[in-house]
Order: structure tokens, then C-alpha cells, then sequence
């Protein structure tokens, strides 16, 4: 078990109108796709650990998605070209815990998930349904890249209780309106008693939680964002972790049930 833990938490899904309503979704604002947080060094030592380690359990990218992920990567450089922390020369990025990363187009996926915090899952439609065709997941919340790969959302979600055909042809619509230059986001929560990011599972394996035993909360920021020229959907996830005795301190109250 690993502990990296934010020290402030920026967004409450569960008390704020605009969030604790399904879907509760909210337009990114110019510049804040992606964010840079506290734990950054951490969570960077982290996933360059897991990419080296763990090969497909993070990382899948299939021929099909490779143009969307070459676009990604493209993206995400423009976007970091202009933000704090961050240094883009030629071919080289310097990040914010002063590493010198090197371009690897070849690798887009990999390249993305030595630079910034979030996951990105790339999703393309494939008939009347959107199909994940790539991934880089080195902070899995309950679910397995190697499970989930090339199948839609529906097939993804079977888990899900709350997941009904309403709500899977609602998310499929969703998906369908998402226009490019307009990204949208929302966010989750869950609470875990270990504050460990790597946390696959199998759809055949359960979760569990005792509600007596010291507790962490985690809030994934999740991203949705149409690429122009592929016209794939990226789905990109920040996770925050915080332990409960930290809620405490920052005097905020935690959700009901878990």
C-alpha cells in the first residue's frame, strides 16, 4: 500500500449543487482541463513505477485509436505549453518536479502518463455505441483496464446496479453531443480503507469496506472531451485522495453512508 494524499480538496461532489445532482455536469473552463496539484511529485513517482511495472494493466492502445491518441498527446502539449509548472521545448518537457521528459510519439499513451496526473481513456464509436480502443489507468478505482478494454459503455459498466438501459441510452446520448472546443466535467466520490491509487478489480471481485476502520476519500475529476480531427471521446480522470482526520481539519463534513 502506497499513501499519496492531496492536502486540500478543491471540489466537494456530493455538496455542491452543480455536482451532487446525476449527471451533474459542468463545462471546463478555458485551462483547466487538466490540474496540478500538491501531489504531483508523488503521484508522477507513482505512475512511472506502475507503467514500468504493470505493462497492460495500465496500458492498452489499439491500431484503431493510435491517430486519437497521437491527437491527445498533441493536445495535452498545447495545454501544458501554457501552464505554470511546465516547459515545453522541442521535443522535451520539463515538469513540474523538474524531470526532463522526452516526446515519444511512438508511445503517446505512455508519454502522457509520464507528464501529467490524470488517466485518459479514449473512446470511439463503433456502430451505435462508444468503445474503449485505449487507455493509460495507472489509478484504477475498482474497475480493470485488462477487463474493460475494447468493449462499450455498456458492457463496461455491467457492474453497476444504477447502470439501467434509461441511464446507458442517456450516457450514450451524452457521448454522442459532446462537441469539440466544449469539454465537459464531473466528478464522484467513494471512500476506501486504504489510500492505495492502483486499485484494480475484476467485475467478479467485491469491494469491500468497514466503516469502523480508518478511511480515506476519493474524489476522481473526470473529464470529457471530443478530439476534432479523430472525432474520438477522451475521457480523463484526476484522483484526489484525503484521508478522513484530514476532512477534519479542513472542517469538511463527509457524505452520508460510506
Amino acid at each position: 500500500m502506497v499513501e499519496i494524499c492531496q492536502n486540500e480538496l478543491p471540489i466537494l461532489p456530493w455538496a455542491d449543487p452543480k455536482t451532487a445532482r446525476l449527471p451533474g455536469l459542468n463545462p471546463v473552463e478555458p485551462g483547466q482541463w487538466l490540474q496540478i496539484d500538491d501531489a504531483y511529485s508523488a503521484q508522477m513517482t507513482r505512475r512511472l513505477s506502475l507503467m514500468k511495472d504493470h505493462g497492460e494493466l495500465v496500458h492498452r492502445l489499439s491500431e484503431d485509436a493510435r491517430a486519437a491518441a497521437e491527437e491527445l498527446l498533441a493536445d495535452v502539449i498545447a495545454e501544458i505549453s501554457d501552464t505554470d509548472g511546465f516547459e515545453v521545448h522541442g521535443e522535451t518537457v520539463r515538469c513540474p518536479d523538474g524531470r526532463l521528459v522526452q516526446l515519444d510519439r511512438a508511445q503517446p499513451l505512455l508519454t502522457l502518463g509520464a507528464l501529467v496526473q490524470e488517466d485518459f481513456v479514449i473512446l470511439q464509436k463503433h456502430g451505435n455505441e462508444h468503445v474503449m480502443t485505449g487507455a493509460i489507468l495507472c489509478f484504477p478505482a475498482s474497475w480493470s483496464l485488462d477487463q474493460k478494454f475494447m468493449k462499450s459503455l455498456v458492457k463496461i459498466h455491467i457492474p453497476v446496479d444504477s447502470y439501467t438501459p434509461d441511464i446507458a441510452r442517456r450516457v450514450q446520448r451524452l457521448f454522442d453531443g459532446i462537441q469539440p472546443g466544449r469539454p465537459m466535467w464531473r466528478a464522484n466520490y467513494l471512500s476506501y480503507n486504504d489510500p492505495e491509487l492502483f486499485q484494480p478489480r475484476r467485475e467478479e471481485e467485491r469491494r469491500c469496506f468497514d466503516h469502523n476502520s480508518p478511511s480515506w476519500l476519493r474524489v476522481e475529476r473526470q473529464c470529457m472531451k471530443r478530439l476534432p480531427r479523430s472525432g474520438a471521446v477522451v475521457f480523463s480522470i484526476h484522483s484526489y485522495v484525503l484521508s478522513d482526520q484530514r476532512l477534519k481539519e479542513l472542517g469538511i463534513s463527509l457524505p452520508g453512508g460510506e
